[in-house]
C-alpha cells in the first residue's frame, strides 16, 4: 500500500513542479528523489511495515512475489532516471508532466502486483495503460509519434473490450470479481469460463506483446521517443507479465493443463516471429522492438510451467532484461544514426561506451557468463521441470541461437 499511495502522490507532486521549477534538471532531481523514496517504500511493503492502513476490503492481496517485484521495477525505473534523465528534458516542454506520468505508470504497476480483483486489474492495467498513450505521443513535431500514439490508443482500446467481456463472462459464470470465489469449483471448463478464460488471455497477450497480438509493437515502439521506448519495453512490459502470472495462477491454476497447450503454442509463435523478424530489421530501434517480443516469448515460459522456478525466474529475467535494454537505448540515444552503419568503429572513439553497449547485447542474447543467461537457463528449466512440453525448449533454445545473430551485428559494427 505504501507504493500505490506515495506513487499516486508524487504523480501529483511532479505536476506541480512544473509550475514552480523553471530548471528542467530541478525537476529531474524532483523525481530521482521520489523515485528512491518508492524504492524504499516498496521495501517497507516486502517488510510488511505500513505506516498508513487502508482497509481495501481484500481487494488487494500482498505477497511477496508481488512486493519483491515491485522493488525490481522501481530500482530499474529508478536507473533509467538517472541514465535517461537527460533525454527525457530534450523530448519537450513538459519535462515534469512527463516524469508525473510515469509515476501514474507506478501507481498502476504496484496494483497490478497485488490485485485480489478482476476489477483492480481492469483498473492497475488501464492506470498503465493511459499514461503511455500520451507519452508515445509527446514528440507532437513528429508525425510518426503522433501515428504511433494513435494506434496505441485504438489497439488498446480494443484489447481494453476484450478484457471487459472477458471479466463479464467471469462474472456470469461465477457470480463475483474476486480471485478466490473464481477459483473454487473450477475444475473443468463450462463455455462461459472457456469464453471469457480466452478473452482475458488474449487482452493480456496483447498487453505484452505476444504473438499473434503484436503487430502494434514495432510500429509504437519505433514512432515514440525513443527515451519513452526503453521504458514501455521493460518495466511496463513486465509489470504485465506478473498481472498475466497472477491472473492464471491465482483463478486458473486449477484449470492448468486444458489451457496449457493455447499458451505453449502462442509462446512458440512469439519466440519464432520475435526472433525471425529481427534478423532482417535495417535500424537498430526497430530490431530492438522485435527483440523485446522474443524476449517477451521466453517471459511467456513461467506461464506455461506456471510452477516455483518460472516465477522465481520470471523475477530475475526482469531485472536482467531490464538492467541490459535501459543500458543499451541510453546508449543508443547518444547514436545521431539509428542503423547498424550507425555504430560503426564505436569501439575506436568511444571504447568504454562500445565495451558496456557489448555487455548488455550479450547478456540479452544469453551468452554464457552474463545476466541473461541463467535468466533464460531459469525459464527452460522452469518449462523442463514442468515436465510436458520439451519440444517448446528445442524452439526456445533454436530461437535463442537466431537471436545471437542480430545482437552479434551491432557489436560487429562497433
Amino acid at each position: 500500500m505504501n507504493a500505490i499511495i506515495l506513487s499516486a502522490v508524487w504523480g501529483v507532486i511532479m505536476l506541480f513542479s512544473g509550475l514552480m521549477l523553471k530548471s528542467s534538471r530541478s525537476i529531474t532531481l524532483v523525481a530521482i528523489i521520489g523515485m528512491t523514496l518508492l524504492v524504499l517504500a516498496s521495501i517497507l511493503d516486502f517488510q510488511g511495515i505500513n505506516p498508513i492502513e487502508v482497509n481495501v476490503h481484500n481487494m488487494l492481496s500482498y505477497e511477496s512475489f508481488g512486493l519483491f517485484f515491485n522493488i525490481v521495477a522501481f530500482s530499474s525505473t529508478l536507473l533509467y532516471f538517472l541514465l535517461s534523465g537527460r533525454d527525457v528534458e530534450r523530448v519537450g516542454m513538459h519535462v515534469a508532466e512527463y516524469y508525473g506520468l510515469i509515476f501514474f505508470v507506478s501507481c498502476g504497476v504496484a496494483i497490478v502486483s497485488s490485485f485480489n480483483t478482476l476489477l483492480l486489474l481492469f483498473l492497475g492495467i488501464e492506470i498503465i495503460s493511459i499514461p503511455l498513450y500520451i507519452l508515445t505521443g509527446s514528440d507532437k513535431r513528429n508525425l510518426k509519434s503522433n501515428e504511433a500514439s494513435l494506434k496505441y490508443f485504438l489497439m488498446g482500446a480494443f484489447s481494453t473490450g476484450l478484457m471487459l467481456m472477458g471479466i463479464a463472462l467471469l462474472y456470469g459464470a461465477k457470480g463475483s470479481f474476486f480471485m478466490d470465489q473464481i477459483q473454487l469449483g473450477t475444475t473443468q471448463l463450462t463455455p462461459l469460463i472457456a469464453a471469457g478464460l480466452l478473452l482475458l488471455m488474449f487482452s493480456m497477450a496483447f498487453k505484452v506483446s505476444a504473438a499473434p497480438f503484436h503487430f502494434w509493437t514495432p510500429d509504437v515502439y519505433d514512432g515514440a521517443p525513443t527515451v519513452f521506448t526503453s521504458y514501455m519495453a521493460t518495466i511496463v512490459k513486465a509489470a504485465a507479465f506478473i498481472g498475466f502470472i497472477r491472473l492464471f495462477e491465482g483463478s486458473f491454476g486449477n484449470l492448468h493443463p486444458q489451457w496449457q497447450l493455447l499458451v505453449a503454442i502462442v509462446t512458440a509463435a512469439t519466440l519464432i516471429i520475435g526472433n525471425l523478424t529481427a534478423v532482417f530489421q535495417q535500424s537498430v530501434k526497430r530490431m530492438l522492438a522485435y527483440s523485446s517480443i522474443a524476449q517477451a516469448g521466453f517471459m511467456l515460459f513461467a506461464l506455461v510451467s506456471l510452477n516455483a522456478t518460472g516465477k522465481e525466474g520470471l523475477v530475475f529475467y526482469t531485472a536482467a532484461y531490464c538492467l541490459a535494454t535501459i543500458g543499451v537505448f541510453a546508449i543508443l540515444l547518444k547514436m545521431k544514426d539509428f542503423t547498424f552503419e550507425g555504430f560503426n568503429g564505436l569501439a575506436r572513439h568511444q571504447p568504454v561506451l562500445a565495451a558496456t553497449n557489448a555487455i548488455f547485447l550479450l547478456s540479452l542474447a544469453g551468452i554464457p557468463a552474463t545476466a541473461g543467461f541463467m535468466a533464460k537457463f531459469y525459464m527452460l528449466s522452469a518449462a523442463v521441470n514442468n515436465g510436458h512440453l520439451l519440444w517448446l525448449v528445442i524452439v526456445g533454445v533454436l530461437c535463442a541461437a537466431i537471436s545471437v545473430y542480430y545482437y552479434f551485428r551491432v557489436i560487429q559494427a562497433m
